[in-house]
């Protein structure tokens, strides 16, 4: 868990904004399509093959990640966010959970400066580049922590994020799930597991937590059973969180993604409810 606010629950969102360079608040919709019908107890939906990046799909998926990350479904109000939450990556921050500890915090700022060489935290890249692999602070404090909050109020800043989650996280994980012929939800269980575990192959990493489901069960590409195969995915995962405290909580897995994967929600249609960390959300 990213931050250690109290969730707000947030009922009714429309989901039919589209990312966009700069922050706006998403307009409620009366005019979005209607829902399917909720499932009945043992139903099950067969489709699968859905696309985690169309606007609304993706939307979905910021909420989800955000309601585990920042105990809030208001995804967008978390650019400005920065704290050392005490797991050993240093600061934590912004939309996804940027860390100064583990690289992806100063590839973000090196991106940023690229593109606006004046801004509040170029001054900040040796700091940055000297505290990567570790949990330090040397160089940064409060003073980087109110420059990150500044630039985090510019259209520009936003759009690195924007730009830099999509990059990392989200597009590597959407592309693998449709290669190996997963739906919506397959592909949001690959994006919630980088965004956790990080890109690699080592053990621990989302291409270690996938090599160990491939052991298990095939995925829909090599014949296998989409469900049984995600449940293999899941199942490794955990394993995974199990062995670092600040992850041993597997909530986001037993109350969010279980929820949706045993109702045979393979495309992630709405509604849905789920729980993490014992509170409840739903986007209706």
């Amino acid at each position: 868990m990213r931050k250690t606010m109290r969730p707000v629950l947030v009922t009714g969102l429309s989901v039919a904004s589209v990312l966009a360079v700069a922050i706006a608040t998403p307009a409620l919709s009366s005019a979005a399509p209607a829902a399917p019908p909720a499932l009945s107890a043992g139903a099950s939906i067969l489709a699968s093959g859905g696309d985690l990046s169309s606007p609304e799909k993706k939307e979905i998926a910021m909420e989800l990640v955000s309601s585990a990350e920042n105990s809030s479904l208001d995804w967008k109000a978390q650019y400005s966010y920065i704290e050392d939450i005490g797991d050993g990556r240093g600061y934590t921050a912004g939309i996804i959970g940027f860390c100064s500890g583990t690289g992806d915090m100063l590839e973000l700022v090196r991106a940023y400066t690229n593109a606006v060489p004046d801004n509040p935290l170029a001054q900040y890249l040796p700091a940055l580049e000297k505290v990567n692999g570790s949990d330090s602070h040397e160089g940064l404090g409060s003073a980087f922590e109110s420059a990150w909050k500044a630039a985090a109020g510019t259209s520009e800043f936003q759009a690195a994020q924007d730009s830099e989650r999509d990059r990392v996280y989200f597009d590597p994980a959407v592309n693998q799930g449709k290669s190996d012929g997963l739906g919506a939800l397959g592909q949001f269980i690959y994006y919630d597991a980088i965004v956790m575990h990080g890109p690699g192959d080592s053990s621990d990493s989302f291409g270690g937590i996938r090599n160990s489901a491939l052991q298990q069960a095939k995925p829909p590409s090599q014949g296998g059973d989409e469900t049984a195969y995600l449940k293999a995915f899941l199942d490794a995962r955990k394993v995974v969180m199990k062995q670092e405290e600040a992850h041993a909580d597997t909530s986001r897995v037993d109350t969010e993604q279980l929820v949706f994967l045993n109702d045979g929600n393979l495309d992630l249609h709405t509604p849905l409810k789920w729980q993490v960390y014992g509170d409840p959300y739903e986007i209706n």
